[in-house]
């Protein structure tokens, strides 16, 4: 087996080590319970890095997701005594609307998609500071429980983060793999130019990648609230980072067309097991974001597809 064709398995391989590392370090991480808790812990996390796989997918990036969220953590604990459940749909629709925003001023206006995203999330950012006040927000419990009390707990042992996460995936999956446009993002991913030369309307399949990100985003900001029972401006503080790094490590390339949201799961399941490593180390966070940024330079650096980046600036 050659080394491109290894290259594939990296991402599995990598996280079966640490899994056994980690285990080495603490015989109880291996418990399929604690591994369980794992992934419902990393669940919100996983959710934004599905979105942020489909617009690096494409060859661009999405650095509103965090904002998003955080913004929809606060729409979500407003409108919840008024909407109750529906205030679901408020927000797949406000997530939808923001990420499309982004594909239109990356298509439309020809701003480059970090430009364009970290610019959106910059209104999406005061949008969230002016709707709380800048400051935290609390949901009633109760009417956290009625309407989505179907989003936290246990199932048979599985916590129902998992169950949603995972569902979410498969959906993202059955797009991704089995729909048209989903194979019309993997033609813009390996080569836009010929794509737009084939006829394709590239533009518009930009646009609903930026849109499903910014969904996912959402939903993730969803998660984040009903566990936390409430909303902040900054509630998902600190998510960003671990999330390209989850898709990147995953095989999914900044250069986009290959890997997909299947190599998300496996690449947020290494950051899963890394932070949880550093948490047995007592390492601050301060000091995993300093990780997690070498982590990404080393990932892209290991990915990217040098061919059809053939100048860097």
């Amino acid at each position: 087996m050659s080394l491109h064709q290894l290259k594939r398995h990296f991402p599995w391989i990598t996280l079966v080590v640490l899994i056994l590392l980690v285990g080495a370090m603490d015989p109880t991480f291996l418990r399929p319970q604690n591994l369980m808790e794992l992934g419902a812990d990393i669940a919100p996390l996983f959710i934004m890095a599905l979105g942020m796989t489909l617009a690096i997918y494409i060859g661009g990036i999405d650095l509103s997701a965090q904002s998003v969220a955080n913004m929809t953590t606060v729409l979500a604990t407003l409108s919840l005594p008024y909407l109750g459940v529906f205030s679901a749909l408020l927000i797949a629709v406000v997530g939808l609307l923001f990420g499309a925003f982004s594909g239109l001023v990356t298509t439309r206006l020809k701003v480059p998609s970090f430009i364009a995203t970290l610019a959106v999330g910059g209104l999406a950012l005061s949008v969230g500071q002016f709707a709380s006040g800048q400051r935290a927000l609390h949901m009633d419990v109760a009417a956290r429980d009625q309407a989505f009390g179907w989003m936290f707990g246990r199932t048979a042992g599985i916590p129902h983060e998992l169950v949603v996460s995972l569902g979410l995936l498969a959906i993202a999956w059955f797009i991704q793999s089995r729909t048209t446009a989903g194979r019309t993002l993997k033609a813009v991913g390996a080569g836009e130019l010929a794509a737009v030369a084939s006829g394709i309307r590239v533009e518009r399949y930009k646009v609903l990648a930026f849109a499903l990100s910014g969904l996912f985003a959402a939903i993730a900001g969803l998660m984040f609230s009903v566990k936390l029972s409430g909303g902040s401006p900054t509630l998902a503080e600190g998510f960003l980072l671990p999330a390209i790094v989850a898709v990147l490590v995953g095989g999914t390339p900044l250069t986009g067309g290959v890997g997909g949201v299947v190599n998300t799961l496996i690449g947020t399941m290494i950051v899963a097991v890394v932070r949880a490593s550093m948490l047995y180390l007592n390492i601050p966070a301060t000091g995993q974001q300093i990780f997690f940024g070498i982590v990404l330079i080393v990932a892209i650096a290991l990915t990217i597809d040098r061919s059809k980046m053939r100048i860097v600036k």
